[in-house]
């Protein structure tokens, strides 16, 4: 299961909305083993499309200097969709490294909601898990 403060779930939310009609994508770090997603580092969308998304090499390598400085990992990585449902492509299943990642969908689709659904993936196969938005983490 994926717990996510609602703070954590409205800033991701509100970044997939800022960039539909394009895809936007980030991360959510926390601290190494921990499973706790406390921090959203939003990134560039280096593809600028509406079917794809690609974090910036350059961006990405500094992303995880800075995590490995501070003891953190990605515990969440986070994209969008903004025409089809929030469920990995095959593109999606064969970019996912991060066994350990939390990976995360956001449908903008509808103009009035999201679907926001979260996913572990790993040697591609795709399994989705709940999700649990709360006040503050434990």
């Amino acid at each position: 299961m994926l717990t996510l403060t609602t703070a954590t779930y409205d800033a991701i939310v509100a970044h997939a909305r800022r960039d539909h009609p394009d895809e936007a994508c980030g991360v959510v770090a926390g601290p190494e083993g921990s499973d706790r997603p406390v921090r959203v580092i939003e990134m560039l969308n280096a593809a600028r499309s509406p079917t794809f998304y690609e974090f910036d090499s350059a961006d990405l390598l500094q992303l995880y200097k800075e995590m490995a400085a501070n003891d953190e990992e990605p515990v969440v990585i986070y994209h969008s969709h903004t025409a089809t449902e929030a469920y990995p492509s095959r593109t999606d299943i064969s970019l996912a490294s991060e066994p350990n990642a939390h990976y995360v969908l956001v449908s903008t689709r509808e103009q009035d909601s999201v679907e926001f659904r979260s996913y572990r993936i790993l040697d591609g196969v795709v399994t989705e898990e709940p999700v649990q938005v709360v006040a503050a983490l434990d």
